[in-house]
């Protein structure tokens, strides 16, 4: 969790999802699921109102990420603090539910670090899914109001308990206990996310030192000493194992020898290879600001096994990827995961009358230019509108979640807030070009009397009522 003191590692759903209501089901007994392929990441991305929200990420091998959405947010809080951090991806047994778990805090929007570990909020984020790509509206879960002064509850994840039939949830609350005042995991059982049992604690540390990232990973029979593998961050990346999730844990040994403490890393999240026993734990580089680097283990109860990745062999997408899980994904699951988020192509956008230069973004504002260096700030997804049917919205490659957007008929680079009125400002009818019908042009949804066009080589919204700025409003998307 990157934080001051301690520190966080850690939805109006995006315009095209729907929303969709279930009543809360108890648990199927558990089903053998169909093979698993692929691999579903959720995570959330930095310290903004709009980084601080669910996104996606899918990947066939596990190592090598490609950001669903194009990059942009894929579900955003509507509710207590409006921000989201420390998603957890759930599967029910019988593969019939999913729910996404996520804490309930958005830094800077409203609350400082100070106040988040002091008199945060006490709830969680739950979205529920049939199918894992329409999800419900948000709820809140209140788990650290029954803590005796129970501060905050951050870093939330959940695994389904053979044992009792329902799933152990567990979660850091800040909280003073005999004589110490930090933060400890807690524990209740829930059912259906809507309501839990009476928390306890789950994991304490002696002392002050306080622990807020631990997550738990199921292995097979026959490889190592236990059941369970727990990783967590406290002053370093510890590893512990037990027969039993509520039972006695074991302390193993921490990554240390392979250079990863706590001071370095943290949010550990674990990932097992489909196809092999064969075990990624990635950790969070939030000292250092560059996300999740894996970690690969054949044994997760035995420290001495976990070895760094050789150079070049991941890539973890466009986006940052900070404290999330993890969901292997069945046949069925990655098809519809795909389908419902394709990745779209990379293009530029050419102007007619200049035709050495291109559409780019410097420093936020928007402009033709010839050699636009880097080539990224002239990279471009034309994607479905942010609102309106048959329409367009244009999303910047190298700042995904950025779209191109008029404010005061001036255009600019901004990160979509989720509002109605920037969603119609950054929305668009791709329409034959009104200088030459083989090309492009820009109707404003918001506008429909203007265009997109550059005067003295930046981007206006303008109506277009000669042929010279027919000319400027007319454009080329191309590979």
């Amino acid at each position: 969790m990157s934080r001051v003191l301690v520190r966080l590692c850690a939805v109006a759903v995006a315009a095209s999802l729907l929303f969709t209501t279930w009543s809360a089901a108890t648990p199927r007994e558990a089903a053998a699921l169909d093979p698993t392929v692929g691999y579903l990441m959720a995570h959330f991305t930095g310290e903004s109102s709009t980084d601080q929200q669910i996104y996606l990420a899918h990947s066939t091998d596990g190592l090598r990420w490609t950001d669903l959405n194009n990059g942009g947010l894929v579900l955003r809080s509507t509710v207590g603090t409006r921000g989201v951090r420390d998603p957890a991806l759930v599967r029910s047994p019988a593969g019939d539910r999913y729910w996404i778990i996520a804490t309930d805090l958005c830094i800077g929007c409203g609350q400082d670090w100070s106040a988040a570990i002091n008199n945060g909020s006490r709830n969680l984020v739950v979205w529920e899914s049939t199918d894992l790509v329409t999800w419900s509206a948000p709820w809140l879960l209140n788990v650290a109001g029954a803590i005796p002064d129970g501060r905050n509850a951050w870093a939330p994840e959940a695994i389904w308990n053979p044992a009792t039939g329902d799933y152990v949830l567990y979660w850091a609350t800040n909280v003073p206990l005999n004589g110490a005042t930090k933060h400890r995991i807690y524990y209740a059982r829930t059912a259906n996310f809507r309501s839990v049992t009476t928390p306890q604690v789950f994991v304490n540390r002696p002392g002050n030192q306080e622990i807020i990232d631990t997550q738990i990973v199921e292995v097979p029979a026959g490889v190592g000493a236990y059941r369970y593998v727990r990783a967590s961050r406290d002053g370093q990346i510890a590893i512990e194992g037990s027969n039993s999730i509520l039972g006695t844990w074991t302390s193993l040994g921490n990554l240390s020898s392979i250079g990863l403490t706590g001071a370095q890393v943290e949010g550990p999240m674990w990932m097992k290879y489909n196809n092999r026993n064969e075990w990624v734990l990635y950790l969070d580089q939030y000292s250092s600001g560059r996300g999740y680097l894996p970690v690969l283990t054949t044994d997760p109860s035995s420290p001495g096994s976990y070895r760094l990745p050789a150079s070049g062999s991941y890539a973890m997408g466009g986006t940052k990827k900070r404290h999330g899980s993890i969901l292997n994904l069945t046949a069925a699951e990655q098809n519809r995961v795909l389908a419902r988020w394709p990745v779209t192509a990379v293009n530029r956008i050419q102007s007619y009358n200049f035709q050495d230069r291109y559409v780019r973004h410097y420093d936020y504002d928007v402009r033709i230019d010839p050699n636009v260096s880097p080539a990224q700030d002239g990279q471009w997804r034309v994607v479905p509108g942010l609102v309106g049917s048959g329409t367009v919205s244009i999303q910047s490659v190298n700042y995904p979640g950025h779209y191109l957007r008029h404010y005061g008929y001036d255009f600019r680079l901004e990160a979509n807030d989720g509002t109605a009125t920037y969603a119609a400002d950054a929305t668009f009818r791709q329409v034959a070009g009104l200088a030459n019908s083989s090309w492009t042009s820009f109707q404003s949804y918001s506008h429909p009397d203007r265009y997109l066009r550059h005067y003295a080589y930046l981007l206006r919204l303008d109506p277009v009522s000669d042929a010279q700025s027919r000319a400027d409003a007319t454009f080329r998307v191309t590979s």
